[in-house]
């Protein structure tokens, strides 16, 4: 990136109503202009101006079916890019985040799983050697394939995440890594089709089940209960 790029980046995100609308897409929805004019608290017209900006800059990409449109983040990494700048920078100790309990135990950063819970699984997966730091990034060993499988993900997908690669995602209230890309997305989305996940029904917060809790525990995670 060229430091004409980094300054145009950041002019896109210099304006309130063009970071609300980011913002709403970084749990991975893909929003009609109409939901994002509303949230960003603008008209139509310059809902549409906001967004033409956003895809010239290639921060959103557009997904047409039939005559709607939707847009959504353009990739995984520009989705890490907004959590890396909402992580607050401090020179002294850091402070526990404020916000909502829920979305620090648990949510959504771009379809793959943040928080407490989605630290915790990284780093027990890496600790039992179903996971490995590659070149390419994060990549799931046999073993992981097979333990994700005896804990209850269907034989077929846990597979078929031997082929997918992921990246260390550093996690913006917890200032340690989950597991990202391609992996981290197919990861959640087996949790939340197998039932040990269910998206909130506002907001990024992803809600383990208990029947979840206790087959990731199985795996060696540990998340407390909240009070």
């Amino acid at each position: 990136m060229t430091r004409y790029q980094l300054a145009e980046v950041g002019a896109l995100l210099a304006e309130p109503a063009r970071a609300a609308m980011l913002l709403a897409l970084s749990d991975g929805t893909a929003r009609p202009a109409g939901e994002l004019a509303r949230v960003a608290g603008v008209g139509a017209a310059t809902a549409s101006a906001h967004l033409k900006r956003l895809l010239d800059g290639g921060l959103l990409a557009l997904h047409a079916q039939g005559r709607h449109r939707y847009y959504r983040l353009a990739d995984d990494e520009v989705s890490a890019m907004l959590e890396a700048l909402a992580m607050p920078r401090v020179r002294t100790a850091v402070p526990t985040p404020a916000g909502d309990p829920a979305v620090r135990r648990a949510r959504s950063c771009y379809r793959h799983l943040a928080g407490q819970l989605g630290v915790a699984f990284c780093e027990s997966l890496l600790a039992h050697d179903y996971l490995e730091a590659a070149s390419e990034g994060l990549r799931l060993l046999p073993a992981g394939a097979a333990a994700l499988a005896g804990a209850g993900l269907e034989p077929e997908t846990a597979h078929r995440l031997l082929h997918l690669h992921g990246r260390g995602c550093l996690d913006w209230t917890e200032r340690r890594l989950h597991v990202g890309g391609p992996l981290g997305v197919a990861m959640t989305s087996a949790m939340l089709d197998a039932g040990w996940l269910r998206r909130a029904t506002q907001g990024r917060a992803l809600v383990p089940s208990a029947d979840g809790l206790r087959r990731l525990a199985g795996l060696g995670v540990r998340l407390d209960r909240p009070a």
